[in-house]
């Protein structure tokens, strides 16, 4: 996380709201080949976050293990040139959002495993609506117990939650806002909304 502290996100629901909204992050884990991280689909419920990923990946027997796990969702984040601050002496920056949940990682079984699979799927057919929602009825049950037969789901036990949103709040609104509008203006209304925000 950015070490000023000024940037830090100290509220836990606020942290789990954004990882929600995302619903995609990073889980990293020592591996005996050396560090590795696979890129998941998440669900946020309390103090848990549940994920799955294919057996073959290198990740998969450390988690099952039972390893402590660092997992990172990054949100909108924009180079922000000097030039749009309209101030003097100023340099590059980055601003960005970022929430990282770390904890031991156990695996669940097959029920909650397919309740997850349900869930997951759901949230993400529901921000496509009005399109009627897939839902696994669509597909034979041969297939799903294959797919199923190939991951393995996992339960994050949260023991740290910690946040960064550095969207040069530091600086004065109407510089922000001009960041902002510069953003708007390039396409990214995304970091353009949280700066606003």
């Amino acid at each position: 996380m950015h070490p000023n502290r000024k940037f830090h996100l100290e509220d836990q629901a606020e942290m789990a709201v954004m990882v929600r909204a995302l619903g995609f992050g990073t889980i990293f884990v020592q591996a005996p080949e050396g560090p590795r991280a696979v890129h998941v689909p998440v669900l946020v419920e309390g103090e848990r976050l549940l994920f799955h990923c294919s057996r073959r990946n290198l990740v998969h027997d450390p988690l099952v293990a039972g390893t402590t796990a660092l997992f990172v969702a990054t949100g909108p984040h924009a180079y922000i040139s000097p030039d749009w601050y309209g101030l003097e002496g100023r340099v590059p920056t980055w601003n960005y959002l970022a929430v990282e949940l770390e904890g031991p990682v156990r695996p669940i079984g097959r029920e909650e495993t397919i309740r997850l699979l349900d869930a997951l799927s759901a949230e993400q057919e529901a921000l496509l609506a009005p399109k009627p929602a897939w839902t696994r009825d669509r597909i034979s049950g041969e297939l799903f117990e294959t797919l199923l037969n190939g991951i393995t789901a996992f339960e994050m036990n949260v023991t740290a939650w910690r946040g960064t949103a550095k969207m040069d709040q530091d600086k004065p609104r109407e510089v922000r806002a001009r960041i902002a509008d510069a953003l708007a203006a390039r396409g990214d209304r995304a970091t353009a909304e949280a700066m606003r925000e």
